[in-house]
């Protein structure tokens, strides 16, 4: 049970679920616009052009990755001065 100033102020905003927004879209006709008729084929080519770029970038430039210093840092002799 909700107190009534609290049901007038939401009846006063005429809040619509998502539900009663997307079947008023549905019932609308729209003509198709470039996001819909291409926005897959963008963002798919967006996506592999990325990829193939990090790809590139990651093997041939001659990053030299894991630059661990394990095995190849000794260790100096102690000084007890």
């Amino acid at each position: 049970i909700m107190f009534p100033l609290t049901r007038n102020a939401l009846n006063r905003f005429k809040i619509r679920s998502i539900q009663q927004i997307r079947s008023r879209q549905s019932h609308e006709n729209h003509s198709r616009d470039f996001h819909d008729k291409y926005g897959n084929t963008v963002l798919a080519s967006g996506t592999a052009f990325c990829v193939v770029a990090w790809v590139f970038i990651a093997t041939q430039i001659g990053i030299k990755w894991n630059l661990s210093p394990v095995g190849r840092v000794t260790p100096k002799e102690w000084n007890d001065e």
